[in-house]
């Protein structure tokens, strides 16, 4: 069945370099150039599709096409584009289609509309619509999030029957379960869906109709973005009431850390940073945190500097923070701060600024080359996260020789272990209670081998930075994810 490259097509409402919100786009962005690329130089015909969102530019006209919703027929403006993904001395293009739609996408923004519901499901529709006119047939439709998760309920349901679709899979991949894109029950008249549908063994969801949950329902394969997350996600406390229906679905759950761009974030050849540096040139990283603390308006002193880059909401774990702020300015340490989001924990950290402004520097806002430069500057790198699905903030830091403080939840249990000087195992330092007191404790540990084992804390920079998070590692393991849901679909035929 497998002795041929994969066709799959990666579904999104957002990718990088073309639109933007979250974590999201770097996955959409990233994994398909991976896929493309290939394993063992075998590549597959890997295809993305998203949105036309009135900011997307630069586009080729392919054609247009009316797509069915409630009833009526909508008109599909389909444009194409590509990504670049570049392997030894090779460029494999991967072409991306974008489903536009003048009322639904022509205007500023991409979520937080009233009309969300009928904009997604006209995308979902669109791309299935759009597959048959391309003449291009993937074994594998892979979903993202809730935008997509009325496409394997659409295959197994409206689009049964149609022979085009016999034979293609999907995979439904969460990448934040809190995100779930329930809207009114009559949105079940979108997708020309009898009332037997909208009971709580199906589509209603406490009242509502759930994009997130028919995803879960009916593909034939889920995964989620660390293998620790696809397992909370299965208990109360973190399943966002749809435990019971993963817990259903259990032997089809799956994890697969996400990567990270190599290419992009590499030290010895990124253009933001102030000085350069890889394995055999780790002393120069000091540059960059004198860089930084100027950039920053801190004191230059060669002290341990603490770096944040985050969206500054509850999830992140900044209430931690704020406990034991007052304590942690009383320790011969620098804190570099970035980024924006609730406007509580942004004044939080402004009003530790102006408490200390020797010891902490603040930047409110989104400043792609600031990051880097923290990434890169810092010793040690902040992630007290309440829960985190996977996070990509401690595989960059870990990438520029920044060592990681998480909470063990989701992806940071995963990608994270508690260094020991006795047996030189573990990347980082880790705390598992959610209280301040433990992550007090686990910085002081940090801080601790930062100074009086200096040697040793270079072994573990050394380590870190040798740890291979790339998204080379994450394709193989998609790979068998999709021939795993290809396998699953044809034993369904078989049934049938």
């Amino acid at each position: 069945m497998f002795d041929r490259p994969l066709k799959i097509l990666v579904v999104s409402s957002e990718a990088v370099p073309f639109a933007k919100v979250g974590g999201l786009a770097d996955v959409a962005g990233s994994l398909p150039k991976a896929l493309a690329i290939g394993i063992e130089e075998q590549g597959n015909d890997v295809r993305l599709v998203l949105p036309l969102y009135k900011h997307i530019e630069g586009t080729e006209y392919l054609t247009d096409f009316p797509v069915p919703l409630a009833g009526e027929l909508r008109t599909c403006i389909l444009r194409k584009g590509r990504l670049d993904a570049h392997h030894k001395g090779k460029t494999e293009s991967v072409p991306v289609y974008f489903t536009g739609n003048y009322n639904y996408f022509f205007r500023e923004g991409i979520y937080a509309f009233p009309d969300d519901a009928q904009r997604f499901a006209f995308f979902c529709y669109a791309v299935l619509e759009m597959l048959p006119r391309l003449g291009w047939q993937p074994d594998v439709i892979h979903c993202n999030d809730w935008q997509t998760g009325p496409i394997p309920l659409l295959l197994k349901t409206q689009y049964k029957s149609n022979p085009f679709y016999k034979r293609t899979a999907t995979v439904f991949t969460i990448h934040n379960l809190q995100y779930q894109g329930n809207f009114p029950p009559e949105t079940l008249e979108l997708f020309n869906l009898d009332k037997d549908y909208f009971v709580p063994e199906l589509l209603e969801f406490y009242g509502t109709f759930s994009f997130m949950k028919a995803g879960i329902l009916y593909a034939d394969v889920i995964n989620t973005v660390s293998q620790t997350y696809a397992k909370e996600i299965q208990t109360p406390a973190m399943g966002e009431k749809l435990d019971g229906v993963l817990r259903m679905r259990s032997k089809d759950v799956h994890g697969i850390i996400n990567g990270i761009n190599y290419h992009e974030f590499n030290p010895a050849t990124d253009p933001r940073i102030h000085r350069n540096y890889d394995l055999n040139s780790i002393e120069e990283k000091m540059e960059n945190k004198f860089a930084l603390q100027k950039e920053m308006g801190l004191p230059f002193k060669d002290v341990p500097v603490l770096g944040i880059v985050s969206r500054l909401v509850a999830q992140k774990g900044f209430d931690l923070i704020d406990e034991i702020a007052d304590e942690l300015m009383h320790l011969d340490i620098q804190l570099a701060v970035l980024g924006t989001g609730d406007h509580y924990y942004e004044q939080v950290f402004e009003k530790l600024r102006q408490t200390y402004p020797k010891k902490v520097g603040v930047v409110i806002g989104f400043n792609a080359i600031l990051a880097q430069r923290i990434y890169a500057g810092a010793d040690i790198f902040l992630m007290p996260s309440r829960f985190e699905p996977c996070g990509l903030g401690q595989l960059i830091a870990m990438r520029y020789g920044t060592i990681p403080i998480v909470r063990a939840t989701g992806g940071l249990a995963d990608t994270v272990t508690e260094f020991s000087p006795t047996t030189v195992s573990g990347n980082g330092f880790v705390f598992t209670e959610y209280n301040s007191r433990e992550l007090y404790a686990a910085i002081a540990r940090a801080l601790k081998l930062f100074r009086d084992n200096p040697e040793m804390w270079q072994r573990l920079v050394k380590k870190a930075m040798s740890i291979d998070f790339s998204w080379a590692r994450s394709a193989v393991e998609y790979i068998q994810l999709y021939r795993d849901a290809i396998r699953k679909n044809e034993a369904a035929l078989r049934t049938a």
